[in-house]
């Protein structure tokens, strides 16, 4: 009776121990087919996170992209307005250039012609004084020479009398005429005929009127005897 009873007991212990190692395969069977169910979840969520990242880098790729090609622009843009205002300046330099020589050379003709027209009144002033101081030496001379007859040094002091007196009208005459606001003016006497010339364009009615009024007070003058002219 007791060997029966051993016997049940060392089968109930196999079929215990059978019953164990089926649980235990099966609980490893099932915690891989967890772990690799698990394994293929990361793989597919690596994936989609790879396939994520690979969009999220070819988003930042075309944003790199556009940006080169809005710095490219931009670059573009700022080099036209740079050309544009170089260009700009350049004209306008161009422009003040020309303006400014074309007033340069105004400027010179306008001060030279100015100093031609001092040139001429102060050079015919100096020769027509040369021409008076010339005959009153030789009015002088026929004074002073013993070989001179009485008339004739009456008629040398009566000429020297008359160029004096010539001179002295046209200086006031001159002078009076540069009180009119013409500074640069001459007048010639030959004989009865006398001339005045004035540095004008042009002259008024009323000017005119003035200088011969001058002229004809100062040196006993008929008007019709007074030519004036401009220069």
């Amino acid at each position: 009776m007791k060997k029966i009873l051993k016997k049940n007991q060392v089968i109930i212990y196999i079929i215990a121990l059978m019953l164990v190692t089926a649980g235990y395969l099966n609980y490893t069977t099932n915690t891989k087919n967890a772990d690799l169910e698990t394994s293929m979840q990361m793989e597919s969520n690596d994936d989609t996170q790879l396939a994520d990242i690979g969009d999220a880098q070819l988003v930042s790729s075309n944003d790199v992209v556009s940006e080169e090609e809005t710095n490219t622009i931009s670059n573009s843009t700022n080099e036209t307005a740079l050309t544009e205002n170089t260009q700009l300046n350049q004209n306008t330099i161009n422009t003040d250039g020309n303006t400014n020589s074309t007033t340069n050379e105004t400027t010179i003709n306008t001060s030279t012609t100015q100093q031609n027209n001092n040139d001429y009144f102060v050079k015919s002033k100096l020769e027509r004084d040369t021409m008076y101081s010339q005959m009153i030496e030789t009015y002088e001379n026929v004074l002073n020479s013993s070989n001179s007859l009485e008339t004739q040094k009456q008629t040398a002091t009566q000429e020297i009398t008359k160029i004096n007196e010539t001179k002295n009208s046209i200086m006031i005459c001159e002078n009076l005429i540069t009180t009119k606001g013409f500074s640069n003016n001459i007048v010639f006497v030959n004989g009865d005929s006398i001339s005045v010339i004035i540095e004008a364009e042009e002259l008024k009615q009323e000017e005119v009127a003035q200088i011969q009024n001058i002229i004809s007070r100062e040196m006993k003058a008929a008007i019709e005897n007074i030519h004036i002219a401009t220069k």
